[in-house]
């Protein structure tokens, strides 16, 4: 297990998070154009192209400094094929990031882990980038979500009103934190070695 600011990969139980790489597009072009997998995004569903576009954003974030976004694939800790993929956005102000766009394949033998993926990725947030706090949010009418984000330590806080444009139309965006020493307090073994990985 391994994580700094510039190269990130995490195992957790049934879930490891690794950095995007070239041979992943397929994976993130099916992902980013499937019209119910993109349906309650931030985004709005893409053609292969602009997913294409999208992919090497996320590549080229991998040598920005400094780093703000990590689109990590996510895998099983037996096998690095991408079934999915979650973000991280490390804001410019205060000592914040939010979990962004958050997918799993409804074939992957993975489905139904998304908690454990937010919380390795907030582990990671709180551990090598030392941050005080991570947030997320979702559509309002999203219903299943909120169990997803309670899971994963995020406690709900407030309603974003029109937050996001997708679909022709504005969303409310119900949103959820956690604040370090807190969520730390709640953390499972693998979930506190990568705690423990704190930048110098």
């Amino acid at each position: 297990m391994t994580a700094s600011a510039r190269q990130v990969d995490l195992v957790g139980r049934q879930v490891r998070l690794r950095e995007l790489r070239a041979a992943d597009l397929p994976v993130y072009q099916r992902i980013y154009t499937h019209r119910a997998l993109t349906r309650y995004l931030g985004v709005d569903r893409m053609d292969e192209q602009g997913a294409a576009a999208a992919f090497q954003g996320a590549l080229d974030q991998q040598t920005a400094t400094p780093r703000r976004r990590y689109t990590l694939a996510i895998a099983t800790p037996q096998d690095d094929t991408m079934l999915g993929c979650i973000g991280l956005l490390v804001e410019d102000y205060g000592r914040n990031a939010m979990i962004t766009a958050l997918v799993i394949l409804p074939s992957a033998s993975i489905s139904g882990c998304g908690p454990e993926a937010g919380r390795l990725l907030t582990a990671f947030a709180f551990g090598p980038l030392g941050l005080h706090r991570v947030w997320a949010g979702h559509r309002s009418d999203h219903r299943h979500m909120r169990p997803l984000m309670t899971a994963t330590g995020l406690a709900p806080e407030s309603t974003l009103r029109q937050l996001f444009h997708t679909q022709g139309t504005w969303h409310d965006v119900a949103t959820y934190a956690a604040v370090a020493p807190e969520w730390a307090t709640t953390a499972q073994p693998h979930e506190q070695e990568v705690l423990a990985l704190r930048r110098p």
